[in-house]
């Protein structure tokens, strides 16, 4: 018998939050983004349900090999465009747009040759101060673009560096809308976060990212539920082993967790080597056969512990909710997890750990 832990991704919660996305921009297209193995989900598993977006937006080339074989026909956009010049070749044979964002990406195209032209998204640096053009640089960039016989169609492009908080976008997009004043193009500026927070913004192509797949963007100052987001991936486990602590027993590694009272506890098979966060302290939220129990102790390579009192009928075998869907429709969103982690859920989803098994369900 294998190790009873395995992740389940939920095609239907996928198709339900694109449908959110789009009920929330109505008038833009949508970019189903699916960098990192569409964030630990898999490429070939939420191809199907996110087939109804307008286009997939990935970093590597691999990825966008993937969705070809899939028989997708449609837009692919290799959101950090390429790296070397012969990713061009691949561009041309594969049909896929790509992000400008500095001078040597244009060199490499204006030494391109290709009988098709290429369709290039070139991108502002608009505050964020990661990748792209200053706006003091960026008409210039998109003259040197729009001069050469390799490129077709320039859309303009940016990213919001505090669409989750309160700076907002208003000093992004008023810096993006004055260096692109007049320029032909159609825009892409909201990522997950713009399209839910700020979905008056006009924009041709929104980039949806973390909200496809049922995390808020925004949490803990919303969850998933404040945005009609389902969860997309659960993480379930077994219990493997019982104990019946008294009051001054200690648990786990460190002897972090002292009992301070009569307890029964359940030890999980999940640990850090699953991708299951070690910064997790005592207190951290599990179901246990779809009741809301607490960890203790410290999460050690392949085990963690969990208190039973809340759950006193569960035994060898009870199933263990470590994130999404449980039984009984409970349900523990993954935001919650990352919050006692000290990060976020977008880390939980894409560190799951190659041992575990990923299944439709």
């Amino acid at each position: 018998m294998p190790r009873p832990i395995e992740a389940l991704v939920h095609a239907d919660a996928l198709t339900h939050n694109l449908a959110r996305v789009r009920a929330r921009v109505p008038d833009a297209r949508v970019w189903a983004v699916v960098k990192a193995n569409a964030y630990g989900h898999g490429v070939e598993r939420v191809f199907e349900p996110l087939r109804a977006a307008d286009g997939f937006a990935l970093l590597d080339l691999a990825e966008a090999q993937i969705l070809r074989s899939l028989d997708w026909r449609g837009p692919i956009l290799l959101l950090e465009g390429v790296f070397e010049p012969r990713d061009l070749e691949l561009c041309s044979r594969l049909n896929l747009w790509h992000a400008v964002h500095q001078t040597q990406q244009i060199d490499w195209l204006a030494a391109h040759k290709t009988h098709q032209p290429h369709r290039v998204f070139l991108k502002m640096n608009s505050g964020m101060n990661r990748l792209g053009f200053t706006p003091t640089a960026f008409r210039s960039a998109w003259a040197r673009l729009n001069a050469l016989p390799q490129v077709d169609e320039i859309s303009l492009m940016t990213h919001f560096s505090d669409a989750d908080g309160p700076l907002g976008v208003a000093r992004q997009v008023a810096a993006f809308e004055l260096a692109t004043q007049d320029l032909p193009g159609e825009r892409s500026l909201s990522n997950s976060a713009a399209l839910l927070r700020h979905a008056g913004l006009r924009t041709d192509w929104v980039r949806a990212g973390i909200a496809l797949y049922g995390s808020a963007p925004d949490a803990p100052e919303h969850d998933s539920a404040h945005w009609g987001l389902q969860p997309t991936m659960t993480l379930r486990s077994r219990l493997i082993g019982l104990q019946q602590l008294q009051p001054g027993d200690q648990v786990g590694y460190g002897s972090r967790y002292t009992a301070d009272r009569s307890l029964r506890i359940g030890i999980v098979a999940c640990g850090y080597a699953d991708g299951y966060p070690r910064h997790c302290g005592s207190g951290t939220p599990v179901l246990v056969d779809g009741v809301r129990c607490a960890s203790v102790g410290r999460v050690s390579m392949d085990m963690l512990a969990v208190d039973l009192s809340p759950v006193p009928a569960a035994g060898l075998g009870s199933e263990v909710t470590l994130w999404g869907r449980g039984p009984q429709a409970g349900v523990l969103a993954i935001d919650e997890v990352a919050q006692a982690a000290g990060t976020i859920g977008y880390e939980l989803m894409c560190a799951l750990a190659a041992r575990v098994p990923v299944g439709l369900g």
